[in-house]
């Protein structure tokens, strides 16, 4: 939809022509749809979306729009905003709403509401019980096919999802039946013959992580949550699994820039967060580099005997750090996939180091014959060759044990990425290129 027709709409008070556009456009799109707008004319395009559409286009705007429309909202539309909102989507609205409007919200809602918000909210960040919903179907075994359609069909509409339900006695888990399972069976089967007892759950204290990677492996749409005592208290659903993958990903990629993740967009980060957020890095591997400069130093008697060994110093840097990058790329790909384990390290390194000498031999062989027909030196041909051969072997065992040590450690294998490492097989590539070049100069 174009913007500046649908401004130009609202601005002259053409309100049942933008009932009809936003009647017909995904909640998704609506909210990318407002967010090009200014404040006044967000809230009033707001207040002409369909009832049964305003919370889940509340749900995916942003921060700010959600702050501005929360403090504009009379109690009696924030009211109803709340009834139609899924309680895991508030919750997540409150994580990022100021503390004011927060107070508003939870003054606003029941008390049993706000128990629940609160049990929400005080489960950690990182954990299952931070994105799971408590809004379930949930049915007796002693139930029939068609007690359990009328059961859903009387209180479906208040929750998240209903295409798997869970069998319970007494708050403890017991069986999972689906929706296709309940549709296409006799009305008189009970629930107990039809269940699935073999189930998939997770603890509340649950890693998110750990909770997406279920999702990813069994093809999940839903995912039971239970507490300590191993009764149910909330489902993950697919929705919320694919959120957390959005975020781990992004998290991973930010810290194999070398920069510290941000949760804010990139247009709504200011300009000194995200200075603050790339410069520490930044900071250690400029100082880390001087180690590399003063084992320069120390050669400057082999610069002076042959200066025309200077001109492959970046040569031998840039393909030594790409080698390392590519092999800790593929390791943190494998670790964050399960697929590598620490205890497949001596697996791995012989791996890289088969597939080192493979692509050694290769770079080693082209560069010889460059250096051959433009300067027609056989042992500066050698240096060159011997030197890329050690560094590239030398470089990607280095990529590929640093993230799985990292692992070990519990640390993020993704700060073992292209910087760090690059930094490191710099200081590694310069100490073989002189050894080398000495021995084979006798300089």
């Amino acid at each position: 939809m174009d913007k500046t027709i649908f401004v130009e709409l609202l601005m002259q008070h053409h309100y049942k022509a933008v009932r009809s556009i936003l009647d017909v456009m995904n909640e998704v799109d609506i909210a990318s749809l407002l967010s090009e707008l200014d404040d006044k004319e967000l809230a009033l395009a707001f207040r002409l979306i369909a009832k049964d559409k305003a919370a889940e286009v509340f749900a995916n705007m942003n921060n700010s729009m959600q702050s501005y429309l929360v403090e504009m909202f009379t109690e009696k539309e924030l009211r109803e905003l709340l009834d139609d909102l899924y309680m895991d989507d508030t919750v997540d609205i409150l994580e990022e709403l100021p503390a004011n409007l927060v107070t508003r919200i939870l003054d606003t809602v029941s008390q049993s509401e706000r128990n629940m918000i609160n049990l929400l909210l005080n489960y950690p960040d990182d954990s299952a019980g931070s994105i799971m919903t408590t809004e379930y179907v949930g049915l007796r075994q002693s139930m029939t096919v068609e007690e359990s359609m009328a059961h859903i069909k009387r209180t479906g509409i208040h929750k998240e999802t209903i295409y798997t339900c869970y069998v319970t006695d007494k708050r403890k888990l017991i069986g999972i039946v689906t929706a296709k399972e309940l549709m296409t069976s006799d009305d008189k089967m009970p629930i107990k013959d039809l269940m699935e007892t073999e189930i998939i759950s997770v603890n509340t204290h649950t890693d998110k992580e750990e909770v997406a990677e279920l999702f990813r492996k069994y093809d999940l749409l839903a995912l039971p949550v239970l507490d300590a005592e191993g009764l149910m208290v909330g489902i993950v659903t697919f929705d919320d699994a694919m959120d957390v993958m959005v975020e781990e990903a992004t998290e991973d990629i930010t810290k194999m820039a070398a920069m510290s993740p941000s949760e804010q967009t990139y247009f709504d980060t200011s300009v000194l967060n995200h200075a603050k957020h790339r410069i520490t890095w930044l900071l250690v591997l400029m100082f880390s580099a001087t180690i590399t400069g003063t084992i320069i130093t120390r050669y400057e008697n082999a610069f002076a005997a042959i200066p025309l060994l200077v001109s492959f110093i970046p040569m031998l840097m840039d393909t030594g750090g790409n080698c390392g990058s590519q092999s800790s790329t593929l390791i943190i790909r494998g670790i964050a996939l399960n697929e590598i384990q620490f205890r497949d390290i001596f697996r791995v390194m012989f791996k890289e180091f088969r597939v080192s000498i493979v692509v050694g031999i290769a770079l080693a062989l082209a560069n010889g014959v460059r250096i051959l027909i433009m300067y027609h030196d056989v042992s500066l041909a050698l240096v060159i060759g011997l030197s890329l051969a050690v560094t590239i072997v030398i470089s990607k065992l280095i990529g590929c044990v640093l993230p799985l040590l990292a692992k070990k450690i519990n640390l993020d294998p993704a700060i073992m990425a292209a910087p760090l490492i690059t930094t490191m097989v710099d200081t590694c590539s310069i100490l073989v290129y002189f050894n080398i070049a000495t021995r084979v100069f006798a300089l």
